[in-house]
């Protein structure tokens, strides 16, 4: 198995939002806001070649929805998933399979593309996985959550026949040395990809753990729907993290791609950040 960082761009999300309960005076030393109060977020993805597949778990935001959404979100930086693939030596057309963490845009929105006035995988090639609990939640969305879940981003995936469901059974192994965990706090049946690689544990944290300014127990965001269950999921995920010494594959954070976490008399703070390409 092999594992490549794919950067799909950055974008700005309101830092109350990302911080929930959590003063502005104390979040922005570690993420600091412009004048509007946005801070700058990564849509990291994670390419793993294992055998014969092509695994990408996330897709990014992606570029087709209309210039009045996307500003809403303020799109910067160069790095784009076609660039990120293309400097690994690959294209769309050799993905295997599309893993998705759940179907909030910035996770999926780069699964589908515009073609004329057709709405098409990005991926013609791959299978798209997910899990029937969460695409039910997705296609019958709350009031709440449903600007999150863009039925262009989702429904052609169903509708083009590359859609398969994983079973929402906790720790079932997706490949050999690919097990899938969840999460049902920022919203439901979340998955995580959990990986060996060069005999460590590697954690696709998504958005259990968007950054390191979140490692804190309190630091949850707004956006999750059930807060407190995202808190007791943090709390077992980050002690088994700290003990284990798992690296967590960070998605949103905008400096630090992973990082280790361990115990101490203030709880679970941050240990170590590097790139995944320096194991």
């Amino acid at each position: 198995m092999n594992l490549h960082t794919i950067e799909t761009g950055l974008f700005k999300l309101d830092g109350g939002a990302m911080f929930g309960v959590v003063p502005k005076s104390i979040w922005q030393k570690s993420n600091p806001a412009d004048a509007n109060n946005m801070c700058t977020w990564a849509m990291r993805c994670l390419l793993i070649e294992d055998g014969n597949r092509l695994i990408l778990v996330d897709t990014g935001i992606g570029n087709k929805q209309d210039e009045k959404f996307l500003s809403h979100y303020y799109l910067h930086g160069d790095d784009t998933i076609e660039k990120s693939l293309a400097a690994k030596g690959f294209s769309k057309d050799d993905i295997t399979d599309v893993f998705l963490t759940h179907l909030h845009f910035d996770h999926c929105g780069g699964a589908i593309v515009r073609e004329g006035d057709q709405l098409v995988p990005a991926f013609k090639q791959a299978t798209y996985w997910s899990n029937e609990k969460h695409w039910n939640w997705a296609v019958h969305p709350n009031d709440r959550e449903k600007a999150s879940f863009l039925k262009d981003n989702i429904l052609p995936i169903e509708e083009s026949g590359q859609l398969k469901f994983i079973s929402e059974k906790e720790g079932i192994e997706f490949r050999p040395g690919f097990n899938v965990r969840f999460a049902f706090g920022h919203t439901d049946a979340m998955m995580l990809p959990e990986l060996t690689y060069k005999n460590h544990t590697i954690i696709y944290a998504a958005d259990l753990l968007p950054s390191v300014g979140h490692i804190p127990l309190p630091y949850v965001m707004a956006y999750d729907m059930f807060p407190l269950q995202t808190l007791k999921e943090k709390k077992i995920f980050l002690e088994e993290a700290a003990a284990k010494n798992y690296i967590l594959y960070l998605e949103h954070d905008a400096v630090n791609e992973c990082c280790t976490v361990q115990q101490t008399e203030k709880g679970i703070r941050l240990k170590e950040t590097f790139k995944l390409a320096e194991l």
